[in-house]
């Protein structure tokens, strides 16, 4: 376990060769990440967000696995889960859905802009050299490792991935563990479709994006929130209120105790967009939108511990 200001890195053994890399206590930019190992080498689920961050996720990779093959496996576009793929080596397989490559040109280093004084370091887009749609195997070492696409639901291009003999799953931000759901750059309808699939894999084990370790308690808590999402949007809607009006009427005790609650109006948005109409998971104004959140954050930008 490493303490690094106010976060603590460690990582946790879910079966043989099975790990996560947990960054707690999750929240913006504090991710997590996957670490499978075998005869041959390492797949990596996620590469975090910045270069110090990104380079002790490979060394405690190069500590449990010292065979030089390495698979990084990208849960989707967002700096805080790819901004580390370089630090993996330039002969590394980085593979992601077929559209994460359009989404990481048009976002590029955009994360940083957001949060100017987290201390970045050598950040990079690192394009996928494999992409994928609906799903994938991969083997390390004679384990197979499944990546299933669930897009839209955080963003346009999340993919799971999933070790059916030991029942663990890594999520990314599909699900979330004590932080609040976002789905302002995806869909909530996509991602209670999402969470129904992850459901029927039956997982004992639930590495989210973000937050402790879980089981699959998770998938009825993302439920549970994104219906009262809807709900929220349904009556806002009706007394034509907008989406930062929902927002500020809505109760805080329900799901006030999950970090990041400013991510409510964003999902809010989103929801008025799915009553709209239209395509799920068509492009919004991310940085208007963003500035509503700092609004509902009493005009304080969220807080970044990366």
């Amino acid at each position: 376990m490493t303490a690094t200001g106010v976060t603590t890195e460690r990582t946790v053994e879910l079966a043989d060769g099975v790990y996560a890399y947990v960054q707690e206590p999750g929240g913006w930019c504090v991710s997590n990440a996957g670490i499978v190992t075998g005869g041959g080498g390492a797949a990596v689920i996620d590469t975090l967000a910045t270069e110090a961050r990104a380079a002790m996720l490979r060394d405690t990779v190069d500590e449990l696995c010292a065979a030089p093959r390495r698979v990084v496996v990208n849960t989707h576009h967002h700096g805080d889960h790819v901004f580390g793929n370089h630090l993996f080596g330039p002969h590394a397989t980085i593979v992601a859905h077929e559209e994460a490559p359009a989404e990481l040109r048009d976002t590029g280093l955009a994360l940083t802009g957001l949060w100017p004084d987290v201390a970045w370091g050598d950040v990079r887009v690192t394009l996928p050299t494999v992409t994928f749609r609906d799903r994938m195997a991969v083997d390390v070492g004679g384990r197979r490792i499944e990546l299933i696409g669930m897009a839209p639901a955080h963003t346009t291009n999340d993919v799971v991935a999933w070790l059916p003999d030991e029942r663990v799953l890594f999520a990314g931000d599909v699900v979330l563990s004590g932080s609040t759901p976002f789905t302002l750059m995806g869909s909530i309808r996509g991602t209670l479709v999402a969470v129904e699939r992850l459901r029927q894999l039956e997982p004992r084990t639930i590495v989210c994006g973000h937050g402790p370790v879980t089981g699959p308690d998770v998938l009825d808590r993302t439920v549970e929130y994104l219906r009262w999402i809807q709900a929220l949007a349904d009556a806002g809607v009706r007394r034509g209120a907008t989406p930062l009006e929902v927002a500020r009427d809505a109760d805080p005790d329900l799901f006030g105790h999950l970090l990041d609650p400013e991510r409510l109006v964003g999902n809010v948005h989103r929801a008025y967009a799915e009553i709209a109409g239209g395509p799920l998971a068509r492009p919004l104004d991310v940085v208007a939108i963003f500035g509503e959140m700092v609004e509902l954050n009493d005009g304080r930008l969220p807080t970044c511990l990366a």
